[in-house]
């Protein structure tokens, strides 16, 4: 592993694992820290490793704790992130400089994520849904567009990203549009749609397909062994037992959009804000499906991971 600087604190687990070449993957902090309740996030937080690990993966939960960002989590490290739900930081890409200076706490995003565990040298990541384009809720602002960093992040990271898609609460064509003008591959696992999320099919198509984890690992290979420099996207649907119904998502979407104008909702707060909103007016479904779908994201990516290791070919 290559020197890293002063604020970095590696787990000695996982600077071993890089330093052997051993499967990791990388883990966001900001569903423990602004995604669900305490003791729920703790408890996603635990599973969500055990998945990882049970793939003969290491994993490795990313957070800034302190002004140290830390890439891996101890058990006292996991329960105060859980513990302080609500109360920390957001941490997006652009926000870990300053996060390190005024020796803050937080969870990182999609972008947070991505940007650290890049320069570690991880090469697999699993989230729930990424950020992308957001529906324009404000009327002052005609002709806006909100576009999530998680986007950037994606057309300038050489990482495996498994998630679910983007979050249902997005203009997912939009969303889409902008991932093929990035040069960004969305590998649909085992399935030729773009899942929304909460729900299999946004009605959208995936640019490839692969139905195994060795075949995504050569894919991503095969990609960067080309000179392109951007992630590899890869979604899996969100379980069948769990995954909702398009109209029934779209119905709690649309409400929830409508109160986001209402209350002039802004910035990193609209995506939590419409998350809980929707998970509200479905009764907890949403709730449900946003589990499953963490669950079975990390699951494939350790997979993928291992893949990434045993697989011969470019890098």
């Amino acid at each position: 592993m290559n020197e890293l600087p002063k604020f970095f604190e590696v787990l000695p687990e996982i600077k071993r694992a890089l330093d052997q070449g051993q499967p990791i993957v990388a883990l966001e902090s900001a569903v423990i820290t602004h995604g669900l309740p305490y003791p729920e996030n703790h408890t996603l937080a635990e599973d969500m490793e055990d998945e990882v690990r049970a793939q003969s993966a290491i994993p490795a939960t990313i957070a800034v704790i302190d002004g140290k960002i830390r890439v891996g989590l101890t058990v006292p490290n996991l329960l105060t992130l859980a513990e302080s739900s609500g109360k920390l930081r957001k941490l997006s890409s652009r926000d870990l400089g300053a996060a390190i200076v005024q020796q803050a706490s937080g969870g990182t995003t999609v972008a947070g994520t991505m940007a650290i565990a890049h320069q570690v040298g991880i090469r697999v990541f699993a989230t729930g849904g990424i950020g992308g384009v957001h529906h324009d809720i404000s009327r002052s602002r005609k002709g806006s567009m909100d576009i999530s960093a998680d986007l950037i992040m994606l057309a300038n990271t050489p990482m495996i990203v498994v998630c679910a898609g983007a979050k249902a609460i997005l203009n997912l064509v939009a969303t889409v549009e902008y991932l093929e003008t990035a040069c960004v591959p969305v590998i649909g696992y085992q399935t030729d749609d773009f899942p929304a999320f909460y729900t299999s099919k946004s009605g959208l198509k995936t640019s490839a397909r692969a139905n195994t984890a060795e075949e995504i690992a050569r894919l991503a290979r095969a990609h960067w062994a080309l000179g392109l420099r951007s992630a590899v996207l890869v979604v899996a649907p969100p379980p069948p037992d769990y995954a909702m119904p398009q109209e029934e998502v779209e119905r709690a979407v649309n409400k929830a959009l409508a109160e986001a104008q209402e209350q002039g909702i802004r910035g990193q707060a609209v995506t939590p804000f419409l998350l809980e909103r929707v998970n509200r007016q479905t009764f907890g479904a949403s709730l449900a499906a946003n589990v499953a779908l963490l669950l079975n994201n990390a699951r494939l990516a350790g997979e993928i991971a291992r893949y990434m290791v045993d697989t011969p070919g470019t890098s």
